[in-house]
């Protein structure tokens, strides 16, 4: 009866925990949004829009600060265009945009120019700082999935680089060949099999012993429900 009453109860269970699990791994809004129109790591020349959203209904936004990504300099960043008025301005770990300020509840829309992007990151955080009129100060600097995340531009892989041919290896004699690829295969090769040899033989013991546990668990649970069942009917 035991048993029946908790088998009945686990996809309750079950339901619960996964709902909320996925309450709580949705991602916060992002209240500023990056996009690029060349969004790979290395890319030359590349036009970088941005959207930081009004949520004042009684001060407008008076500049946007930004914290560059590592691999970005600020002489690196130019403004293209933005709000009637605003201009952007270097400093030392970024730029802000800023002018005449927007009305209340508008977004601070503009697009800047990077020279060239990191070649091997995988994604770009810019920190920001949206600055309203009366003092009001929206940080959007933290991790994704948190209440203030950052926006983040993600990024395809560099492009391949060119190749090019290898000079050809100088001769060598016929005596002084075949002793010279000798050693070099001896090693290459013997390395590799000692570090599978060890991984196999230190990893089979502890695998054959989880098949063993898992089994008499799985025998144990079987008889003691057959016993419970059968003593109940």
């Amino acid at each position: 009866m035991l048993i029946r009453r908790a088998l009945r109860t686990v996809p309750v269970v079950l339901a619960a925990t996964v709902a909320g699990l996925l309450l709580t791994a949705l991602p916060a809004a992002a209240h500023v949004e990056v996009k690029a129109d060349k969004a790979q790591a290395g890319a030359a020349d590349v036009t970088v829009s941005f959207s930081a959203e009004g949520e004042s209904s009684k001060a407008g936004i008076a500049s946007v600060k930004v914290a560059l990504p590592a691999g970005i300099a600020p002489a690196d960043v130019s403004y293209v265009s933005g709000p009637a008025g605003w201009t952007l301005a270097a400093d030392a770990d970024g730029y802000t945009v800023s002018g005449p300020a927007l009305a209340a509840k508008k977004n601070a829309d503009y697009v800047v120019k990077v020279a060239k992007l990191p070649a091997d990151a995988k994604e770009l955080t810019f920190k920001t700082l949206v600055n309203y009129t009366d003092g009001k100060v929206d940080r959007w600097i933290d991790a994704p999935g948190t209440d203030n995340p950052a926006p983040v531009l993600k990024l395809a892989a560099a492009a391949p680089a060119a190749t090019t041919t290898a000079p050809s290896a100088p001769a060598t004699s016929a005596a002084a060949g075949p002793t010279t690829e000798a050693a070099a295969t001896t090693a290459i090769t013997e390395p590799a099999d000692a570090v599978n040899d060890e991984g196999d033989s230190s990893s089979a013991p502890w695998v054959a012993l989880a098949v063993v546990v898992v089994v008499a668990l799985a025998a144990v649970l079987f008889f003691r429900y057959r016993r419970r069942n059968s003593g109940t009917s």
